[in-house]
């Protein structure tokens, strides 16, 4: 599809779908590039009489001339089609232009409604392909689509062939400015955004891609985590409240394994194997990446399985751990980061951090066996902890040359 494109027409003869008079319907045929179409003439006739090289009527047989001049009209006027849309700039492909010819509107689609399809698509695979999460995030985006719309144009919806690169950079600065969004945050309803405008273009619903001049990046955000000092003060709390001990023990195995909650929330007595080296293993599938993640287990994590194996608060007795929910489990690491006088907005993306710098790259763990352990992709993703624990060995140091001076 261009706009710069070749157009053939011709003219041509149905045997196969001749009338009970032995007459074939006539069809007109033209392409552009690579893609053809056929459109029935309305008209008919015996084989004999048509010319099939020159792709009309034998002019000596009665009615030829008219119908010939009938052909051409019809000819013309997809020439006069095909012109009008150059003229106008747009993307031109023969199903479009057939449309034209027909006086047909294509269906105009919107984008509440290739959101909504995309949104029931990764939900019926949720668990499959898709984690949850995820699947929220989507849910999420498009709400704050129909707010934008609301805010932006006063719209329900919009059709897909508005959408210009205008539009992506009003929707980005919603974010920044109404939603008061930073740049990261904004950047990920971005890229869910732009996962359905592909969506869009690959079906053919959308010509022209409005991110095609869109440029951004997350900016690289420090990664907090727990010095020794920290999560040893954590772990000789002496707490009163159960539930409190509990979501320690369970932030502090997750510093000592690297396991995201949920994955730590659903791990299993299956999860843990014998390994290749004859000791305990966990072995499992991360819920968000789908990706293996296995793990030696360290004395202190061992610790914490033997105390919770039977512990009547899980969810099942092949579970490991009781489970909290988000909106608890964060709370309660508030009052545990108070408690053990952490000046630091704990969560529990911090032990996942803290086993990726304090426990393995500070204790010389090459950064490609933390990467497996964690479960990355990819492995500039770990990275980003290589640099964080470079940037407090270089503050280490620099007080060190403070005190020999």
């Amino acid at each position: 599809m261009n706009t710069f494109s070749t157009l053939n027409v011709s003219f041509l003869i149905r045997k196969n779908r001749s009338n009970k008079l032995g007459e074939a319907p006539i069809y007109i045929r033209f392409s552009i590039d690579n893609e053809r179409v056929e459109i029935s003439t309305g008209r008919s006739i015996n084989p004999h009489d048509w010319d099939s090289k020159l792709n009309k009527a034998i002019t000596k047989k009665k009615g030829a001339g008219q119908l010939n001049k009938f052909l051409d009209v019809l000819k013309n006027s997809i020439y006069d089609h095909h012109t009008e849309m150059v003229k106008n700039g747009d993307l031109i492909s023969a199903k479009k232009l057939k449309a034209r010819f027909l006086g047909v509107e294509e269906n105009k689609r919107t984008l509440i409604q290739v959101f909504e399809y995309h949104n029931q698509q990764i939900k019926e695979l949720q668990g499959i392909s898709y984690a949850e999460a995820t699947v929220k995030r989507y849910i999420t985006t498009l709400d704050h689509v129909k707010r934008f719309l609301k805010h932006q144009y006063n719209l329900n919806d919009i059709p897909l062939i508005r959408l210009k690169y205008s539009f992506i950079i009003d929707f980005e600065h919603y974010f920044k400015t109404v939603r008061k969004c930073n740049n990261n945050s904004t950047y990920k309803y971005l890229k869910n955004m732009r996962k359905v405008i592909n969506l869009a273009i690959r079906n053919e619903w959308l010509d022209k891609d409005p991110f095609v001049k869109y440029q951004t990046k997350l900016v690289e955000v420090k990664r907090e985590y727990l010095t020794k000092e920290e999560l040893l003060s954590l772990e000789n709390l002496k707490l009163s409240f159960p539930r409190l001990a509990v979501v320690r023990d369970i932030f502090v195995f997750s510093c000592y394994t690297g396991l995201a909650y949920i994955d730590v929330s659903n791990l299993t007595r299956e999860n843990i194997r014998i390994g290749i080296d004859g000791n305990l293993w966990i072995l499992l599938e991360r819920k968000k990446t789908k990706s293996p993640s296995n793990i030696p287990i360290l004395p202190q994590a061992h610790d914490l399985i033997k105390k919770y194996i039977d512990h009547p608060a899980k969810k099942t007795e092949h579970h490991i751990f009781p489970s909290f929910s988000n909106q608890k489990l964060n709370a309660y690491l508030k009052e545990l980061a108070d408690l053990a006088s952490i000046d630091k907005n704990l969560t529990f993306h911090i032990a996942r951090h803290t086993f990726a710098t304090t426990i393995t790259l500070a204790n010389g763990v090459p950064i490609e066996s933390i990467s497996s352990m964690l479960g990355h992709k990819n492995i500039r993703t770990t990275q980003i902890y290589s640099k964080v624990v470079n940037e407090k060995v270089s503050k280490d140091m620099s007080k060190l040359k403070r005190i020999l001076r």
